[in-house]
């Protein structure tokens, strides 16, 4: 990589890059969508070179996608986990709050009964690497790597998702109902996620997009709470939006996600496994004896899902959060604080971790908070290509994430795969944030 990385390749390269860019349009690496007075297309930030990935670590993170899956299903099953989990985070975290008041009332209307969720690191993306492959292992070729080029891996999570949700409708039952993305109002990764749909018109699946306004103003439910919206029944929503506070505008957005959820549509994710994926949650599952509770006869499952954990720790009132706090206040570049929020760019390093906690250290408002240890991994120097932005080398840390899917009808597991994966990477400079966020860039591992 650091040949790769000289000068004169670094000349030879950049044409063909942007070269394969121009011809290459319809991409998912045209992601991201400016609304100005018109819109404007550009391509998502990448990597020039991929980046160095242990095999073994590769292997590891696929190998326990599976039981991943297994898990965020079997606690959003668990009523009393959720509410034992969650108690103290919904006391003081109203947004938490208002989706665990929706998981409530679904529990005593009840459930459908084809449940689907794709467990992953970001909310669920699915076809960004897609031409970052094919550059990766061009640029590779041109440098005289042919060998360094063969090690990219084929990557294409759009296709399992889109079999996931094409199984969980056709297990809905009706061949006229369709698919709907549940999108922003303002789209920054629109073609990222057509290579999903697109997958779907492949097997004769109409697909549609709903915002907020659309299933308020537009949507009800027939005596059978089957979904209709501008009068199209709806057998899956698939969430793209829902997952931070500013995404509910009014109180007409919580009226529509309660309106989908009581529907017999199938959801990805419905309610309950969208809590299964809190930070408080995370932290609860690691304390000792709580992954046994899902894995009862299954101490390799644990094991494997145990070995990714870093560790976690309470802020709730009492001895065990108050001896938290006193860690985090004595040597803060320890550790991570994380809110109840997803999407980048939220959590909390350094001396401002000092500054929040001394804050809320004696009031219950510190239980909306979580404490992580601060992973610490080796730089690895690349080119981080923006628009606009000059062409430099940067030292750069990167995240590795795998795509599940996973559907179930009643008591039958229908699909658990491990369908994909994403790295991300983000200069060294930067604590925190992701691609959507502005900070990290698309990547692709190079296996050794």
């Amino acid at each position: 990589i650091q040949t790769l990385l000289s000068p004169q390749a670094i000349s030879n390269v950049c044409p063909t890059v942007l070269f394969v860019l121009f011809c290459f349009p319809w991409s998912a690496l045209f992601s991201h969508i400016l609304h100005l007075v018109f819109q404007v297309v550009s391509f998502a930030p990448f990597t020039l070179f991929p980046t160095p990935v242990p095999k073994a670590v590769f292997s590891q993170a696929l190998a326990v996608q599976t039981h991943y899956n297994t898990l965020v299903d079997k606690i959003s099953q668990d009523a009393d986990f959720l509410q034992e989990a969650l108690a103290s985070t919904i006391a003081v975290d109203d947004f938490t709050a208002r989706l665990f008041k929706i998981h409530q009332q679904i529990l005593k209307e009840g459930r459908s009964q084809v449940r689907q969720h794709s467990p992953d690191d970001t909310g669920v993306r699915g076809s960004s690497g897609v031409l970052t492959i094919l550059l990766d292992r061009h640029i590779l070729k041109m440098a005289g790597r042919l060998e360094e080029s063969e090690r990219i891996l084929d990557n294409n999570p759009a296709a399992g998702l889109a079999r996931a949700i094409a199984k969980a409708w056709e297990l809905y039952g009706s061949e006229k109902a369709v698919v709907a993305f549940f999108v922003e109002d303002v789209q920054r990764n629109i073609f990222d996620q057509r290579f999903v749909e697109y997958e779907l018109w492949k097997r004769n699946i109409h697909v549609i997009r709903l915002r907020f306004e659309d299933v308020f103003k537009a949507g009800s439910l027939d005596q059978d709470k089957r979904l209709f919206v501008h009068g199209k029944e709806v057998a899956v929503v698939y969430f793209r939006n829902g997952y931070m506070p500013d995404n509910y505008t009014s109180e007409q957005s919580w009226d529509a996600r309660l309106l989908m959820e009581r529907s017999r549509a199938v959801k990805c994710p419905d309610i309950s496994s969208h809590l299964a994926g809190t930070k408080k949650v995370q932290q609860v599952l690691a304390r000792p004896g709580v992954l046994e509770r899902f894995f009862p006869d299954q101490p390799q499952a644990v094991q494997q899902i145990r070995a990714t954990f870093a560790g976690l720790y309470t802020l709730d009132m009492g001895p065990e959060g108050d001896k938290t706090v006193s860690m985090a206040l004595a040597a803060p570049e320890r550790f991570v604080l994380k809110p109840q929020r997803e999407g980048g760019g939220n959590n909390i390093y350094g001396s401002e971790i000092c500054q929040v906690l001394e804050q809320v250290k004696e009031s219950t408002e510190r239980t909306a908070y979580i404490l992580m240890d601060k992973i610490h991994p080796t730089p690895v120097r690349n080119y981080l290509m923006r628009q606009g932005s000059p062409l430099k080398i940067s030292n750069c840390l990167s995240e590795l994430g795998v795509f599940g899917a996973y559907v179930r009808q009643g008591k039958d597991m229908v699909t658990n795969e491990c369908v994909g994966h994403l790295l991300r990477t983000k200069s060294s400079e930067h604590s925190d944030g992701g691609v959507a966020a502005g900070v990290a860039v698309l990547d692709n591992p190079l296996l050794f």
